[in-house]
């Protein structure tokens, strides 16, 4: 089998307007960005009047472990199956941030023959909606230190500035940082640090945005700040709002390319999938649903993670419900689940696997108590033997669901029709009854502990008195409406990414709550989650370069 690199060099890409017409646009609903690449124009989104006619699917996964997992292959590859089918299918997935790229993880476009081209560009400034995100959060923070060293009419307190900076890179060493040094021509001297991009509040709104003026109004509630009377100072009324806006206009249109398989594929945003919801933009989305049957979605991490909030978070805050859910998994990934390790996951071992299924259980209960209809994606390796597939599928059928072997990586989409029907099945019945895991009139601490014991199975939420004080003081100033979104550790369903399978009876550890009043949500942090990755002993940058071509090579 070829690398995934070359196999995305000989794709036969179509010229990017045969893609844009399987979506029913013009010459003029479309910015070209070269052959192979657009941006799907403000006016053609404005036009659709909201209008929704597709089925949407949400591919999530087991708890992500070093075997892997294959959830955004699995994505593809179902999205070019169900087009394989007679279902006009598009794929809605985030943007790659560089940090990873550069780090540990590496890209995100898919893998084998289930890929989504032009997989260096996607992968690395792509269109530049990153920058642009950079550039809008980094220009608030600049006008946060200049209106404090211009007369400070605001009475902006410098120590409770928390607006921090941003780049798109893993870099440990901007952790925590002094500004403004150097006398008193370079401002007030304060601590701060930088975050990553993807971490960034700008990137939730921009995610969330339903359009330009509702871009603005979310930028403007942006809290950056109090003032020595313990007051919010926001983005408006530093008059931040108009310019942020003016630097995203652009970033806000979905970017259209294509698959191995020629197919329409939607590629914008990339939100943290720990610090924020981790779910592709909700213009893409929308803009899908309203131009194709089926539209196939992913959410970042485990189900426990991306799935809870997308359904949560995105799905409420966008009146979205899914017609159904493809979980993820492999025989790999569940005997690490069992206890084997990773040099040891060639190897058959049934017993391992079956102990590792409690993973796969789980994640499958906590689905369907949405009221969603579930299939599971076997997403096969040539290691693993029939009697293991076996005991995957039987385990399933036991918990009331179908396990489908899917082989799209080595075939593409002809390897994932299987699922794609099983899909088309549950999507064209009418199993979906979605209810969403709290009411909007749920307390914020009430949200904090459905989630972390109905879908992690926690029996009690450690937090320190301050944690509670805030969030009284949010609740009572209007924001106990808004959801809340957890960020922990993707290894595990408890606070520590050692405790594989399906722990229970533990404590989930609150370190800290903050409010994101433009994205809409309130983030509760556990345990050691940082915002700030650093990089990996050996990083993914140090293989990445030109050959003698000068095409870019060793991304993947």
């Amino acid at each position: 089998m070829k690398s995934d690199i070359e196999i995305a060099r000989e794709a036969r890409k179509r010229p990017i307007g045969e893609i844009a017409a399987k979506l029913g646009l013009g010459p003029h609903d479309f910015l070209p960005y070269g052959h192979d690449k657009a941006k799907i124009t403000h006016e053609f989104i404005g036009r659709l009047n909201g209008h929704r006619h597709g089925r949407l699917v949400l591919v999530t996964a087991i708890n992500p472990t070093p075997a892997g997992e294959g959830k955004t292959t699995t994505t593809v590859g179902l999205g070019d199956a169900l087009n394989r089918i007679g279902r006009r299918a598009t794929i809605c997935i985030r943007e790659a941030s560089l940090g990873p790229n550069f780090g540990m993880k590496g890209g995100a476009a898919g893998g084998g023959m289930a890929q989504i081209v032009p997989m260096e560009e996607m992968n690395l400034h792509f269109t530049g909606d990153f920058h642009a995100v950079t550039s809008a959060h980094n220009l608030l923070a600049a006008l946060i230190d200049n209106h404090i060293h211009w007369g400070n009419a605001l009475r902006i307190d410098p120590r409770r500035v928390t607006w921090r900076r941003v780049i798109d890179m893993n870099d440990r060493a901007l952790r925590q940082t002094t500004v403004a040094l150097g006398g008193p021509s370079n401002g007030h001297p304060r601590e701060s640090g930088f975050d990553i991009t993807v971490a960034s509040e700008v990137m939730a709104i921009l995610c969330l945005a339903s359009d330009l003026a509702d871009l603005q109004a979310r930028l403007g509630r942006i809290i950056v700040a109090e003032t020595f009377d313990r007051q919010p100072v926001t983005a408006r009324e530093l008059q931040a709002d108009g310019a942020m806006t003016a630097l995203l206009r652009d970033a806000l249109q979905p970017n259209l390319v294509q698959t191995l398989e020629n197919n329409p594929a939607l590629v914008h945003g990339g939100p943290f999938a720990n610090i924020a919801h981790g779910c592709n933009s909700v213009v893409a989305t929308r803009t899908a649903l309203a131009t194709s049957d089926y539209v196939v979605t992913e959410a970042g991490f485990g189900a426990d993670l991306g799935a809870q909030k997308f359904l949560d978070i995105k799905c409420r805050l966008a009146g979205l419900s899914p017609a159904a859910v493809v979980l993820v998994a492999t025989v790999r990934a569940l005997k690490m689940n069992g206890g084997v390790a990773r040099a040891d996951l060639g190897t058959e071992n049934v017993p391992a696997l079956e102990a590792g299924c409690a993973n796969l259980g789980r994640h499958i209960e906590n689905l369907r108590g949405y009221g969603l209809p579930v299939v599971v994606a076997i997403n096969h390796f040539t290691s693993d033997t029939e009697t293991e597939i076996a005991a995957v599928r039987d385990y399933c059928a036991g918990h009331g669901v179908q396990a489908v072997l899917c082989r799209h990586w080595a075939e593409g989409g002809k390897g994932a029709e299987e699922l794609a029907r099983a899909v088309a099945r549950l999507a064209e019945g009418d199993e979906a009854r979605f209810e969403k895991l709290y009411p909007d009139e749920m307390s914020l601490w009430q949200k904090i502990e459905t989630i972390c014991k109905r879908i992690y199975r926690a029996d009690h939420v450690e937090a320190p008195p301050a944690i509670h004080e805030k969030l009284a003081e949010w609740q009572a100033a209007g924001h106990g409406s808004l959801p809340v979104c957890m960020a922990k550790t993707q290894y595990s369903f408890s606070a520590d990414p050692s405790a594989l399978g399906a722990p229970s009876g533990f404590t989930i550890p609150l370190r800290e709550v903050r409010l994101s009043a433009g994205a809409g949500f309130v983030v509760a942090i556990c345990g050691d989650i940082m915002t700030m990755p650093g990089l990996p002993r050996v990083p993914a940058a140090v293989r990445i370069g030109l050959d003698e071509r000068g095409r870019i090579d060793g991304l993947f």
